[in-house]
């Protein structure tokens, strides 16, 4: 996979260089210092895979994304990656693949990768754009309030489940140990209309179906990470649904 780097710490871009080197299939095919040059380089290279820092000398990262996705002619993944919170939203609205933050820590940038290979062995770039009902194929941005969002891919998620001494809908994910809570004016509606291998499985239950291993006593058992739910259970209105589902995967 070809890689371009770019960002104008000199520094910053060796360490990352050095850590990207324990991945299988990685080439490092440019080094840009600052936005032109990096624009430059993304054309003459044509990168599988573009680390772009936001705060470059002569114009925003945001701006060299937004011109990226325009003029790249060949499939590219854009992380972006920075030392600031507050642009997340930005670039995921602006198609960005994922953001990874500096200093970069081994264990994240390893989850960014995985998503990478996933995406990149499927041929198929992804991107998030907005709020819980603008969907994209591999992540969605739940709103927890009115302020606070919280970024999940899609192949993350295992189950949904109502929570009824709260009244909300809560979802369970693999990079979180505690079901985040969505904010209350979500419905299952509102998630079975997020991706196709979502189904509801009783009143209280949504799964995804890609995880289901096999349905034992009306009792649903996971394939790992999420072979420890043991509570999802299958009311009888939707058991038929859920066979036929199962059964032409």
């Amino acid at each position: 996979m070809k890689v371009l780097i770019i960002d104008d710490s000199i520094t910053a871009t060796e360490i990352l260089s050095e850590k990207l080197k324990k991945f299988n299939g990685i080439e490092i095919v440019g080094k840009a210092y600052n936005g032109e040059n990096g624009i430059t380089a993304a054309k003459e290279t044509n990168p599988e895979l573009i680390f772009l820092d936001i705060e470059l000398p002569d114009m925003s990262g945001l701006t060299i994304l937004e011109q990226l996705n325009k003029t790249l002619t060949e499939w590219c993944q854009i992380v972006m990656y920075t030392g600031h919170h507050n642009y997340m939203l930005p670039a995921f609205r602006s198609n960005a693949f994922d953001y990874l933050m500096k200093p970069v820590d081994d264990n994240e940038l390893e989850e960014v990768m995985k998503r990478v290979y996933a995406n990149y062995q499927n041929g198929v770039s992804t991107s998030i754009s907005g709020l819980i009902k603008q969907k994209t194929d591999e992540k969605i941005l739940f709103y927890t309030n009115t302020a606070d969002f919280k970024l999940v891919h899609t192949q993350d998620i295992c189950v949904f489940q109502y929570n009824s001494e709260t009244r909300v809908w809560e979802v369970i994910v693999a990079c979180s140990k505690e079901a985040i809570k969505l904010k209350r004016n979500i419905n299952n509606e509102n998630l079975l209309a997020l991706d196709k291998r979502f189904i509801q499985v009783s009143q209280k239950f949504i799964i995804n179906i890609n995880y289901l291993l096999e349905v034992r006593n009306n009792t649903c058992y996971f394939y790992p990470p999420f072979d420890n739910i043991l509570h999802v259970r299958v009311g009888k209105v939707y058991r038929k649904k859920l066979t036929e589902r199962f059964s032409s995967l």
